[in-house]
């Protein structure tokens, strides 16, 4: 099969793999219909030191179940599935909890010998814990939005509910990437009233008001805080969404006392404010990996009546998958806000 490969920084091919095939009882071979560049995926594209053996790469994919091992019970070849974006046995202590980013079988594609999602098809390990079947045909209008609750949505929806976001509540979003977008989404999906969406790019931010932000702010730093206060006097929830030392620092500088900062963002720094200042402002920090397991058949019915259409965040298809490079450096390049492939 053909399967994108990371090789270092800025270069990633697509090159011949081995094709999945069913290794343990409890496997499903998954041939994928459609896949996408995660804004994650771009960290390692800017900093990835040069390897010899290359990283499969890809973590949110849906397709067509082209086999299962003996052990797979709730899922039958042709079905079509959506893969959250790491996989788990639904079954531990930590998955019955919501918990299943820390499932104690779980883990992540493109690691220990499991495909990455950017190729044409997947071994997925604990099929029937991981994979959720979806009541649609492979060429329906929704694949867009439904790919989405792989990571994006269900990660802007972990934001918006590890922040407490209610009816009637201010909420701050820090970044206007496809994660803060669709956390825009989810903030107004659970009734808040106002939402302020941080970003610069009016083609994002655009999108963003479409999907429910009352107020955008352009400005960064001090300026872009003092603008947020200007305008809601400080909010009490916030969902930060970049993973910057700044998207943090506009979040406690906007956040009021006693309030909630969710960080939806991979962090880039290993150190934040956390000191006395911090401390007697009484702030709760929060967020983190999505369960997005968890969430997924939550938002499955949204999605399906056209509630919610996060599928507008993919801006631009790339086909076939020997143009992966290509979508990475437009994503990289921000001339794209999220390249969905199809194989």
């Amino acid at each position: 099969m053909r399967a994108a490969v990371m090789y270092g920084a800025g270069d990633v091919r697509v090159e011949d793999r081995p094709d999945p095939k069913i290794v343990q009882p409890a496997d499903a071979v998954v041939s994928v219909v459609a896949s996408c560049v995660c804004g994650s995926d771009l960290w390692p594209y800017a900093s990835m030191p040069a390897t010899g053996t290359g990283r499969p790469m890809g973590h949110e994919f849906l397709g067509l179940v082209e086999e299962t091992g003996s052990d797979v019970t709730a899922l039958k070849a042709g079905d079509l599935v959506v893969a959250p974006f790491t996989y788990s046995d639904n079954t531990c202590d930590y998955c019955a909890k919501g918990l299943h980013i820390s499932c104690r079988n779980g883990g992540r594609y493109g690691f220990d010998g499991v495909d990455g999602g950017q190729g044409e098809a997947v071994r997925v390990p604990d099929a029937d814990g991981t994979l959720v079947k979806l009541p649609v045909a492979a060429d329906s209008a929704l694949l867009p939005s439904l790919l989405a609750l792989s990571d994006v949505m269900t990660t802007g929806h972990h934001g918006a509910v590890t922040a407490g976001v209610g009816r009637g509540d201010a909420v701050l979003v820090v970044g206007d990437g496809a994660v803060g977008l669709c956390a825009v989404i989810a903030a107004k999906r659970l009734g808040a009233e106002r939402i302020v969406l941080a970003g610069r790019h009016e083609a994002r931010t655009g999108l963003g008001r479409e999907f429910g932000a009352t107020d955008v702010v352009a400005e960064r730093g001090k300026e872009g805080i003092a603008r947020i206060r200007e305008l809601t006097g400080g909010v009490d929830k916030v969902i930060e969404a970049v993973g910057t030392r700044q998207a943090l620092d506009t979040a406690l500088g906007a956040v009021l006392d006693g309030g909630t900062i969710s960080r939806l963002g991979v962090p880039q720094y290993e150190r934040g404010p956390i000191g006395p200042a911090e401390f007697m402002r009484n702030i709760t920090l929060t967020g983190g990996a999505s369960p997005a397991r968890a969430y997924i058949e939550q938002l499955l019915p949204d999605v399906l009546d056209g509630t919610i259409t996060p599928g507008l965040v993919f801006d631009q298809t790339f086909f076939p998958l020997d143009q992966t490079p290509d979508a990475y450096r437009a994503m990289a390049d921000r001339q794209v806000l999220k390249a969905l492939l199809r194989p």
